[in-house]
C-alpha cells in the first residue's frame, strides 16, 4: 500500500515543525505504537507493567524525534506510513527489551489468561518451549524459525540473511509451525 495523501501532509507537517503536526501524529499512530509494544512483547513471552508499556512508547517517540525528524526523514514513502513506523517501533522495543531484561517473564499462570491463544500456540510462544522444538529441526529450517521467532527478524532480514526469497519466509514458517505443533500434541 502507498503512503496516503492523509499520511504524506502529516509527515510533511511534522518534518516543517508545524503547530500541532506532532500532536496529531501522536495521535493517529500511538495505538499503532502501543499494539507493536504489546505483541513484541508477548512473542518474546515477556509481561509489560503499564510503566514498561509507557516507556517503551516514550522510547519510540523520542526515536522519531530525535536529530529533527531523522527517521521520519528517512521515509521513502514506498510503503505506508503505519509500515514504516511498525517497523522502526519493533526495532525499538526489541533494543529496549534486550537491553534491559527487568522485564518480567510470562508466568505459566499468566500464559494460561491469555484467552486468545491456544495452549498449543502458548508453549509454542515461550522461548525454552521454542529452543526446545528448535532440535527437532536441522539446517535452514532451524535458522529460519531461530531467525524470526527468537531474534525477532523480518522477513526482508531474513531473506538477506539466507538468500531465501522474501516472499518464501512466511509459507515456510507457516508450514514449519503446523508441524511443530502437531509435533507438540504428540
Amino acid at each position: 500500500m502507498a503512503l496516503s495523501e492523509i499520511d504524506r501532509s502529516l509527515l510533511e507537517r511534522c518534518i516543517a515543525n508545524r503547530p500541532r503536526a506532532w500532536e496529531d501524529f501522536v495521535d493517529r499512530f500511538m495505538g499503532l505504537v502501543i499494539h507493536v509494544i504489546n505483541h513484541t512483547a508477548q512473542c518474546r513471552s515477556i509481561l509489560l507493567t503499564s510503566p514498561d508499556r509507557e516507556d517503551l512508547a516514550a522510547e519510540v517517540m523520542v526515536t522519531l524525534v530525535q536529530d529533527d525528524f531523522a527517521v521520519l526523514r528517512r521515509f521513502h514513502g514506498k510503503s505506508s506510513l503505519a509500515t514504516y513506523l511498525t517497523v522502526i517501533a519493533r526495532r525499538v522495543v526489541v533494543r529496549q527489551l534486550l537491553a534491559n531484561r527487568t522485564a518480567m517473564p510470562l508466568s505459566a499462570a499468566a500464559e494460561d489468561s491469555l484467552a486468545s491463544t491456544s495452549d498449543v500456540e502458548q508453549r509454542i510462544t515461550d522461548h525454552e518451549e521454542v529452543e526446545r522444538l528448535l532440535q527437532r529441526l536441522d539446517g535452514p529450517e532451524e535458522n529460519v524459525m531461530r531467525m524470526y521467532h527468537l531474534e525477532g527478524r523480518t522477513y526482508q532480514e531474513i531473506s538477506r540473511s539466507t538468500g531465501m526469497p522474501t516472499n518464501s519466509v512466511g509459507p515456510m514458517l507457516t508450514r514449519l509451525r503446523v508441524r511443530l505443533r502437531g509435533q507438540a500434541k504428540a
